[in-house]
């Protein structure tokens, strides 16, 4: 490392020039993610974009410049382009599309506040249970590892940058043929039993139909699944977080006190301290369930039983939504955001609450969950670049100035979806997750729906149970099943394999070179995407 990155004093984010670079960078992610999401459906990953930028913006001749060759100013430009990103299109605008859609567009507002509000809290309890037994900063969190891996290749170049790059033009090459060299990467960085499921997943969504003659999507056997692993995931959750530290015997109340508040095996966030902010999160979440159906006056539509129901579901549904979809984009890189979103709107639909109520609930489970897993594929490039937490106390600081940037970005979205909204339902561009969304509202539901999600609850707890809460296999499962996406389970799979050949032939010295590489794929499968969906855009 150069004497810059030996300082113990991390950057700031309010240092005039790498404020503004920030919330330049920020109003460009917002934008791009607007763009992409209402006219592809997705979003694309822009932290290799902004880490590229910061990377060439160090190159200008200038004196003022010359900052950036910072590796960790680098890491707070690719925060907030990410979080922006992610924000304004999954957070905020998917969120508001409902609806409008719907022909309500007096709860666009209403929406909008509670969406917003419901990201800023998510990205919070992120924030304060990264790097805990729920969401070790050890964890795989693919994407986090490309940017890191990129950003250090810029920085030392050598033998690392011959394979970042190596592997950087296979993941577009592999991308160019449809390959999905994304999947195929984390395949090299993960847990080997989440992913193997995962990949059998991904397999069985696309061969049901040519090979089985089964369509299990519309069958709702991912969505079943997905029920039962995640109510077993949470019941896991629940036994980390309220399970005690052993004390030794005899030991005096101070002794206790320090190992209750202690981080446990070198995390930096105890489970006292995610305990009590998985609590304070569920009150406001409740309270923000409050606020929306107060703002949008859909109280008069519900008795006061129905009301109270409505609270507690819709913030245990944003509670575990966001659980759900962190679990998934911590294992694998991909989160289900958009079906676990459905998954809550079917529940509320056999519950029986009215279409409008449906429509908010919706939408603010959706609006929980993109920024959370988004910030931890952030955390993870930051907990990578400051030497994976040998230094505790640059470790804290350094994640504390990439979550004020993180909520600064967030800010900015919301303040470019607030000025921009109206231009794009002008036009009828909204996202086309929300017109499944509304077109299942519209069509109601039925007790078969209500029996196959019972039915396949049942395989889908009973693998989750024998995963345990660190192999994750039946969230996995789901989540493979809920992705529609050609080929992907042969790349997982594919790269398992090739895995497991390659530490057996050369045992501990593969892992670096391995989690370059795959680096590499999940960049270029990243850096094709992205350019791919501005090409399409301006067509």
């Amino acid at each position: 490392m150069n004497q810059e990155e030996k300082e113990k004093k991390h950057p700031r984010i309010f240092e005039p020039v790498t404020f503004i670079l920030t919330i330049v960078t920020a109003v460009f992610g917002a934008i791009i993610g607007m763009q992409i999401i209402t006219s592809l459906g997705v979003t694309p990953n822009t932290s290799i974009i902004g880490a590229l930028l910061a990377m060439l913006i160090a190159r200008i001749p200038m004196n003022l410049f010359k900052r950036y060759k910072s590796m960790h100013r680098q890491n707070l430009v690719q925060t907030s382009i990410s979080a922006a990103t992610f924000g304004a299109a999954n957070s905020l605008l998917i969120p508001i599309g409902i609806p409008f859609l719907m022909g309500a567009p007096e709860l666009i507002v209403p929406m909008l506040i509670g969406a917003a509000l419901a990201m800023f809290v998510d990205a919070g309890i992120l924030y304060k249970i990264f790097d805990s037994k729920l969401f070790p900063a050890s964890g795989t969190w693919a994407p986090g590892v490309a940017t890191a891996e990129a950003i250090i290749a810029g920085d030392k170049g050598g033998k690392r940058a011959g394979l970042l790059g190596l592997g950087t033009g296979i993941g577009i090459i592999g991308s160019f043929l449809h390959i999905p060299m994304s999947a195929f990467g984390v395949a090299f960085i993960g847990n080997i039993w989440a992913l193997s499921m995962f990949g059998i997943g991904l397999l069985i969504r696309q061969y049901s139909v040519p090979v089985f003659g089964i369509d299990v999507n519309a069958l709702y056997i991912p969505h079943g699944i997905m029920v039962g692993a995640g109510i077993v995931a949470l019941v896991q959750v629940s036994m980390l977080i309220f399970s005690k530290q052993k004390t030794p015997k005899n030991a005096n109340k101070e002794v206790a006190a320090a190992l209750e508040t202690a981080d446990e095996a070198g995390l930096t966030r105890s489970i006292k301290e995610a305990r009590r902010t998985l609590g304070i999160g569920f009150i406001v979440y409740v309270v923000i369930a409050l606020i929306i159906a107060l703002t949008a006056g859909i109280i008069t539509d519900m008795s006061p039983g129905m009301l109270i129901g409505f609270l507690l579901f819709a913030a245990f549904a944003a509670f575990v939504h966001e659980l759900i979809v962190g679990i998934a984009a911590m294992h694998s890189g991909w989160f289900p955001a958009f079906a676990v979103a459905f998954i809550t709107l079917l529940i509320g639909m056999m519950v029986g609450f009215p279409p409008l109520a449906l429509a908010l609930l919706a939408g603010f489970s959706a609006a929980t969950g993109p920024a959370f897993a988004d910030m931890g594929y952030d955390f993870k490039t930051g907990h990578i670049l400051r030497g994976n937490g040998q230094d505790r106390e640059f470790e804290i600081k350094g994640r504390k100035q990439q979550y004020i940037t993180a909520m600064i970005a967030f800010g900015v979205a919301l303040l470019t979806v607030v000025v921009t909204y109206k231009g794009y339902f002008a036009q009828n561009l909204v996202p086309p997750i929300d017109a499944v969304y509304v077109s299942t509202i519209e069509a109601g539901t039925s007790k078969d729906v209500a029996m196959q999600l019972l039915l396949w609850a049942i395989p889908g707890a009973i693998i989750q149970l024998i995963g345990g809460p660190s192999r994750q296999l039946g969230v996995m499962l789901a989540t493979g099943l809920l992705i529609l996406t050609p080929y992907a389970g042969f790349a997982v799979l594919a790269g398992i394999l090739i895995r497991i050949i390659w530490r057996k032939a050369k045992g501990k010295e593969a892992d670096t070179p391995m989690s370059i590489l795959a680096a590499g794929f999940i960049a270029g499968d990243a850096l094709y995407s992205f350019f791919n969906s501005i090409f399409k855009m301006g067509k």
